[in-house]
């Protein structure tokens, strides 16, 4: 029979495993000092190695990322900024002189052999003749495609790629010198700077031709426009005098009625005499109005017209046309170019129309959709503004159309409306 009670007996149990636990701790053999310290050194050995081994990495991740170049049209297009020109030319022919001179010297540098450099020390078997053929073999081969990626790089120079371009002619440059290195060839770097002084000229020579392209575009508008008003004053003009000669005819007529017309009939022929010269009088007064139009050339109208289904809200188009009737002006604007017509909101006639178009404009100057070509008239401003604008610079009573009635805009909403309901019945029934 046990002494043992059962608490004593888990209180053994208890010392046994902690006792077994100390065992597990104690090493077989006994550890001494020195061989900490050695598992240290060792350590660190090895903490050094990856150190090193880390440096070297970064250096040839920044070496690799010097010659990634980015190609990715969304990424450059969000990489892209003001583009500071290098050449301030007035004319796109001075850019093409300048373009020409640039690529001439090129031709007298590789002309010169002074284009690519190479070795003069290489031999071939220990024939030096042979070695200097070889290494000039080499240096036209090398400079033959150097030339070729840079001449596609050029051609295809945009703005959103311009730095990138410049890249891949320098990663081009350092690609052949790693070729010709045990030949001791490489591309000349005055050579190499007329190739971005090249690509640079010739982006800027592009952006000229275009700016230029569309200047004359705006003076062939605008011959355009002064051709249909002179041909709409001769036309006006010929039909009001038409129109005089007719009632001058039928005043004649009616004057010698009145010679022989008795007491009775006298009274009606005298007021359509009245009505008669009541209307020349009123064709006089238009073909002065036709005279002083084609007199004055800064008469006309200004208009400020929009186009919701095409810009969206608060987006209006200030200009200004001499024509007589300016709605043909906007009909115009509103060809097959957008897909709604334009809604009027104001047409404003005035003696210096271009005065008060500028007077908008320069009110508006910080609101321009397109800060790039400043003939394109578009403003992102609410209809209130240009309100206070034509009234503190024309004339307080001019009258405005708030809600513009975008009819065929309003009209789509509504039958694609229809149109998406029909297409969801149509697939929940099948």
């Amino acid at each position: 029979m046990s002494l043992l009670g059962t608490k004593e007996k888990l209180e053994i149990e208890k010392l046994k495993k902690k006792i077994a636990d100390l065992e597990s701790i104690i090493p077989a053999e006994s550890v001494t000092v020195a061989d900490l310290q050695n598992e240290i050194s060792r350590k660190q050995a090895e903490l050094q190695q990856l150190n090193t081994q880390a440096v070297e990495t970064e250096a040839l991740l920044k070496r690799l990322n010097e010659q990634v170049i980015e190609t990715d049209e969304q990424v450059m297009l969000q990489s892209f900024g003001l583009y500071t020109p290098r050449y301030s030319f007035m004319r796109v022919d001075d850019y093409k002189a300048c373009l020409l001179d640039i690529r001439s010297r090129q031709k007298d540098m590789v002309k010169n052999r002074t284009a690519v450099f190479g070795s003069n020390s290489w031999s071939v078997n220990g024939d030096a003749q042979k070695g200097r053929k070889m290494v000039a073999d080499m240096q036209k081969l090398l400079l033959r495609a150097f030339n070729s990626e840079c001449d596609d790089i050029i051609e295809h120079v945009k703005y959103n790629n311009i730095e990138s371009s410049e890249k891949r002619i320098k990663a081009s440059m350092d690609a052949i010198s790693r070729l010709g290195e045990m030949m001791g060839v490489f591309i000349n770097p005055q050579y190499y700077q007329l190739k971005i002084e090249e690509l640079y000229l010739a982006f800027e020579y592009q952006q000229k031709k275009q700016q230029e392209k569309e200047e004359l575009r705006e003076i062939r508008a605008r011959m355009r426009e002064e051709a249909k008003l002179a041909k709409e004053i001769e036309e006006a003009r010929k039909k009001l005098e038409k129109e005089r000669a007719h009632y001058k005819n039928a005043l004649i007529k009616i004057t010698k009625q009145l010679e022989t017309a008795s007491d009775v009939e006298k009274s009606d022929i005298l007021e359509k005499k009245q009505q008669i010269e009541e209307q020349l009088g009123k064709i006089s007064s238009e073909v002065e109005a036709i005279d002083y139009r084609a007199a004055n050339q800064r008469a006309g109208y200004v208009y400020v017209i929009s186009n919701v289904g095409a810009f969206g809200e608060n987006v209006y188009k200030i200009g200004m046309t001499r024509r007589l009737d300016p709605t043909e002006r906007v009909d115009e604007l509103g060809d097959a170019s957008v897909p709604f017509n334009f809604d009027i909101h104001a047409m404003i006639f005035s003696d210096d129309a271009p005065k008060l178009e500028a007077a908008l404009h320069n009110a508006f100057a910080d609101r321009k959709l397109n800060f790039v070509n400043q003939r394109r008239e578009f403003f992102n401003v609410s209809l209130d503004e240009i309100k206070r604008v034509v009234r503190e610079n024309y004339d307080k009573s001019v009258e405005f159309i708030d809600l513009a009635p975008a009819d065929q805009y309003r009209q789509s909403l509504i039958l694609r409306q229809q149109a998406q309901g029909n297409s969801t019945v149509q697939h929940n029934g099948s």
